[in-house]
């Protein structure tokens, strides 16, 4: 069985809550990344996807330059324990309507579960 910790993304990419949608949009591009975790100062406090801001931005043709990323983030985070299975793992991302899953447990956050990743055993079956 496949479990969580075998396929999360264990680089954390953060933003502040504060910042400018375009600097976090940016940093994405520059990470090739679809997701940032949203700090206000040293705790987690959601999570900014390319969905939301084509969705809460872009498509009202706000300026990203104005817009926090605090306002347009989805809170609050949902999370699953490394050694559940990514059966759980999917499970869990339905249940919640999300993509993304904070891996971890209350007191510390050990990496990130996005639905791109649970395709990875898939991708690999194909080559």
């Amino acid at each position: 069985m496949v479990r969580v910790e075998q396929l999360m993304t264990r680089e954390l990419a953060c933003v502040e809550f504060t910042q400018a949608v375009s600097v976090a949009a940016n940093l994405m591009r520059i990470r090739k990344i679809g997701s940032l975790l949203v700090k206000r100062g040293d705790e987690l406090v959601g999570i900014v996807t390319e969905s939301d801001i084509v969705r809460k931005v872009v498509a009202f043709h706000f300026p990203s330059e104005y817009i926090q990323v605090g306002d347009i983030m989805s809170s609050p985070l949902v999370s699953i324990d490394e050694t559940e299975s990514i059966f759980e793992a999917a499970g869990i991302m339905q249940a919640a309507h999300t993509r993304h899953l904070v891996v971890g447990n209350e007191s510390q956050v050990f990496g990130m579960l996005s639905v791109r990743d649970l395709l990875a055993p898939v991708a690999k079956d194909e080559l």
